[in-house]
């Protein structure tokens, strides 16, 4: 495996320390060796297979898309403008009934594509037809989490349950370690307790975790209270759910008293703002949850009600709608946001022992981004340009797993044309009905 050394960048390790003048950041080399980082700060000299200069970049780890539905991409601006379960009945399912394995390839490698350029180095995806979806994951060198969706009011609810089984047998630690799998049972209103009780009794067998839609909609906690008479936290928590690593997307919702229990339970919450605000469905009380010490990441959620998935964007409008929500300026300040998007995305899909940070040891999922753009000039505060400034096309090169898998702004693990034509083929095909 290649030997590399990052020359001269400004670094944010993402660790939490502060140097000697109180800054986050420090100045000087990252050294890779065998997919992981090797030395941090001045690194003695020797010889590297690879020099990469980074004078005019800060350095800092990938960042973590902690819920999407990556083959989503092909309906990109298919359905906008609609309510949640009006989307969801009227427009998504419909065409969802209509994907082949092909499709959900290409449409992953397309969000591949768009998630490398723009610095996202491991997402969470929950969707179907997974066995392709981590042959995309594969071949594109990123890092993943892979659910399948589950849904137990389907008639094939059962089936899929096996298939999820299958899935992870095959699939888990695969790519190199890349690939970790989980199982998705979507959400409470698709999946009745009976169903959840044997999606935990696999996950104990498999020993693996549980992605889930929770809390989305007042809808949702509407409905549940009718047919059950618990809240959709207070029911998880009931049937034991929450016993497991649990990643919640979501948590729209939630009460103080709610909040404690996933806090509690050390529950992963994926906040996805601006999907929750397209789709009209509130906005998650994340200063109270960070304020109890729950780990909240962030997400994209799928690319058809986003419309895309730039974490850059995404850290921005996080920390814009909890200022203004709360009419306080200095919630969710600028490396907090950067924490969401790094470090808590790696806690909250189980990778925080290899992933999030850069330090020695941790594995090589590094990003490059150029800072000599004039939306970047002055330097004050390399966390603030990041969160307020900065645009996917300022991330000059991204690293995975210590091999670099896009070199000034080139792609160097698939061919981009051939995936925008493959996927627009596609979608030509399934809304052509």
């Amino acid at each position: 495996m290649m030997k590399i050394l990052i020359k001269d960048a400004l670094i944010i390790p993402m660790t939490g320390e502060h140097n000697s003048s109180g800054d986050y950041w420090l100045k000087g080399d990252i050294a890779i060796l065998n997919g992981r980082i090797s030395g941090v700060g001045q690194v003695s000299a020797g010889e590297f297979d690879k020099v990469i200069d980074g004078s005019d970049c800060v350095v800092l780890p990938g960042f973590v898309n902690a819920h999407t539905h990556a083959a989503m991409t092909l309906f990109r601006s298919y359905a906008d403008d609609l309510p949640l379960m009006e989307w969801l009945k009227k427009k998504i399912w419909p065409i969802e009934d209509r994907l082949t394995g092909e499709d959900v390839y290409w449409g992953t490698m397309l969000s591949i594509l768009e998630m490398i350029k723009s610095g996202t180095t491991t997402f969470s995806d929950m969707y179907f037809f997974m066995e392709d979806a981590a042959r995309a994951v594969e071949e594109s060198g990123a890092r993943a989490v892979l659910a399948r969706g589950l849904a137990g009011v389907a008639p094939d609810g059962e089936a899929k349950l096996a298939e999820s089984k299958a899935f992870i047998k095959n699939w888990q630690g695969k790519a190199g370690g890349r690939i970790t799998a989980m199982l998705g049972p979507h959400a409470p209103y698709t999946c009745p307790p009976q169903f959840l009780k044997k999606v935990m009794e696999l996950a104990e067998e498999l020993d693996v975790g549980i992605h889930i839609h929770l809390a989305e909609t007042l809808t949702e906690v509407e409905d549940m209270q009718k047919a059950y008479g618990k809240r959709p936290v207070e029911l998880m928590h009931s049937l034991g759910l929450f016993s497991f690593p649990v990643l919640a997307a979501h948590l729209v919702h939630v009460t103080e008293e709610e909040i404690n229990i996933l806090t509690e339970n050390k529950v992963g919450v994926a906040h996805n703002p601006q999907s929750n605000m397209k789709l009209a469905s509130g906005i998650a009380p994340v200063p109270a949850m960070l304020r109890a010490g729950l780990p909240v990441a962030l997400g994209t959620d799928g690319a058809s009600s986003n419309n895309n998935l730039d974490m850059i964007e995404e850290m921005r409008a996080a920390s814009f709608l909890h200022k203004v929500n709360t009419m306080d300026p200095t919630v969710l300040p600028a490396y907090q946001g950067l924490e969401m998007a790094t470090k808590n995305g790696a806690a909250v899909l189980g990778l925080d022992e290899e992933i999030g940070q850069i330090a020695l040891g941790k594995k090589a999922d590094i990003i490059l981004v150029d800072f000599h753009k004039p939306h970047l000039c002055p330097r004050h505060d390399p966390a603030a340009h990041l969160v307020y400034a900065a645009q996917p096309s300022d991330v000059k090169t991204v690293i995975v797993d210590g091999k670099i898998i896009m070199e000034d702004r080139r792609v160097l693990t698939m061919d981009e044309e051939k995936v925008m034509y493959e996927a627009a083929r596609c979608t030509k095909r399934l809304v052509s009905g």
